[in-house]
């Protein structure tokens, strides 16, 4: 099972120089590159032998990844840079096995190209290939193209990367809470327990019990279809979405107190739950700006 090898490419408006420390300075690197939690250079006898390092990545509940690397050398011609490693790891929870790669620093009229490809072999067999094409190759593929887009706001326009990923964290969990807050009125109070509560509501509206069903039913539909949005939609049209999910929770709740005034006064009535809501959704604009890391900046495949 032969995949691709990784290969990211960004352009970084900085000297050479701040690019290449923040690239190849431990205490830098470690940082902004979502791959790592900690890089540590391991000490050399001589100048003249390979740099090795060891990293290290955790993956939450405790556990972590450990390994090593070894900088097989560094060439520079015609004012381009290139740095080549190679990294092992010896743990069996480690995917990765053994691989190598390439770091490559091209000087252009508008900025540094800064540009990576790598590729590893992995252990644990035919299940271990199929979980790296299926999952683990396209997770780390877009987090390194993340990180070099983090690393480019941190030269251009001093955003450190803490910043960058507290912002990216909040933006990621308002989109997961919203998601999941209009999947689930859909789904449970909807179309499978619309009994409990929504058919009241609608008949106080006006509609007979039958078209009642008919329109819970489609309501729930539409709510799923809505909470699908948050996760599916590209960056630039979150805004939007954001603005309509406060537009919607002030139309329904309005349908709700008209029709059904008692819900108000309910356990986690409609106020508390649409406030909540719409609080999250303008937390998410507040947040939403065009500095946060984004991997689709970079290119994910080499030019021709």
């Amino acid at each position: 099972m032969k995949n691709s090898p990784i290969y990211v490419e960004t352009r970084i408006d900085c000297p050479m120089d701040e690019l290449w420390a923040h690239t190849q300075q431990p205490e830098l690197h470690q940082q902004w590159d979502l791959r790592f939690s900690e890089i540590q250079y391991l000490p050399r006898a001589t100048e003249t032998e390979p740099q090795q390092f060891l990293y290290a990545t955790r993956i939450g509940f405790g556990l972590g990844v450990a390994g090593k690397g070894e900088s097989v050398g560094t060439k520079e011609k015609n004012g381009e840079r290139t740095s080549v490693l190679k990294f092992w790891s010896d743990e069996w929870l480690s995917l990765i096995q053994t691989g190598a790669g390439y770091w490559k620093y091209i000087p252009t009229p508008t900025g540094l190209r800064f540009l990576t490809g790598y590729d590893y072999q992995t252990r644990f067999g035919l299940p271990g290939a199929v979980v790296d094409r299926l999952a683990f190759r396209p997770l780390i593929g877009w987090a390194t193209a993340w990180s070099f887009d983090c690393l480019r706001l941190w030269l251009e326009k001093g955003i450190r990367p803490a910043v960058s990923l507290r912002l990216a964290l909040t933006q990621w969990l308002v989109r997961l809470v919203l998601g999941l807050s209009w999947i689930y009125q859909g789904v449970v109070p909807k179309l499978l327990f619309p009994d409990t509560g929504e058919l009241r509501i609608l008949q106080g509206a006006g509609f007979s019990e039958a078209a009642a069903h008919r329109v819970a039913t489609a309501v729930g539909v539409g709510e799923i279809l809505f909470g699908l949005l948050f996760w599916l939609l590209p960056r630039r049209q979150l805004r939007l979405l954001y603005w309509l999910n406060t537009v919607g929770l002030l139309v329904l709740g309005t349908g709700a107190l008209v029709s059904q005034p008692a819900v108000f006064v309910a356990p986690f009535n409609p106020v508390t739950l649409n406030l909540t809501m719409m609080t999250l959704a303008a937390v998410g604009l507040l947040t939403l700006t065009d500095e946060l890391p984004s991997a689709s900046r970079c290119l994910r495949r080499p030019p021709q």
